[in-house]
């Protein structure tokens, strides 16, 4: 049996620190094959660099995964391409620098698949369709691969519900991101295909998902435009596990919840 661990969106320096703090002695606890984190939240709050991506890497994180904040830090469309175990979303435009999916070996040699996908719904980036872009790479990787991950960074819950059920069967895993909630809702689906529709954050949870409570709480009052400084208390790491089988079908998965 083969165990994955997923991280939700990485928050600011508190949430990448406590990444790096508890990584290695999670891999050895739960006997972790694979970790995969979304960081695209963890440069300040928006946006990755390399130099944070290879502490994430050194610490123990297989694959790094990405969202609608992937071009958050001035310069990184030049550090993408330099920057291995980083995949930025498959279905922004083909134009766009960086690797749209990693296959990353386990330690028996299984080939784990990861790539994420950007929901359309109530985003502002124009990208090509979710459903048709995972039907797609999964065609042309086959073969390449043992087992995969499917990462939704998405707004709306019924979107992400929905290409779960659109892969049952396809994929390991199905997990959402972006919202920064971890919600209860995992399961393992019929067709043998974990899923979560939101693995929650790495990072400060006393906020408000991520940010200091009193600016957020401001714009909301004035329509203001302020900064909003990422929180510091109450750090916990968010996710998911998930034990898959040799035929790379999901047997169990649980939320996961990791507090400093």
């Amino acid at each position: 049996m083969r165990r994955l661990l997923f991280l939700g969106d990485i928050i600011g320096a508190p949430g990448r620190e406590a990444v790096v703090h508890a990584l290695p002695g999670l891999r050895q606890a739960l006997a972790l094959d694979w970790v995969v984190a979304n960081a695209e939240n963890s440069a300040g709050g928006s946006g990755i660099t390399r130099a944070i991506a290879r502490s994430l890497t050194s610490a123990g994180v297989d694959v790094i995964t990405l969202g609608d904040h992937t071009w958050g830090q001035r310069g990184f469309e030049q550090e993408i391409v330099e920057t291995p175990q980083l995949c930025r979303p498959a279905n922004l435009s083909p134009r766009n620098p960086g690797a749209t999916h990693i296959i990353a070996p386990g330690h028996d040699g299984a080939r784990l698949l990861v790539f994420t996908v950007l929901g359309r719904q109530f985003m502002q980036h124009h990208v090509d369709c979710p459903f048709d872009t995972a039907e797609r790479m999964l065609r042309e990787l086959e073969g390449q691969y043992d087992c995969a991950l499917v990462e939704i960074h998405a707004e709306a819950t019924s979107e992400k519900i929905a290409l779960g059920w659109y892969l049952d069967g396809k994929v390991s895993l199905v997990v959402g991101t972006h919202t920064h909630v971890a919600t209860a809702d995992a399961s393992v689906l019929p067709r043998g295909t974990a899923y979560q529709t939101d693995a929650g954050m790495c990072g400060p949870h006393t906020g408000v998902i991520g940010r200091e409570i009193a600016p957020v709480i401001g714009r909301f009052l004035d329509g203001m435009p302020r900064r909003l400084p990422v929180a510091t208390e109450d750090v916990r790491l968010n996710g998911c596990l998930v034990s898959i089988d040799e035929k790379g079908h999901a047997c169990t998965v649980s939320r996961f919840e990791w507090r400093a």
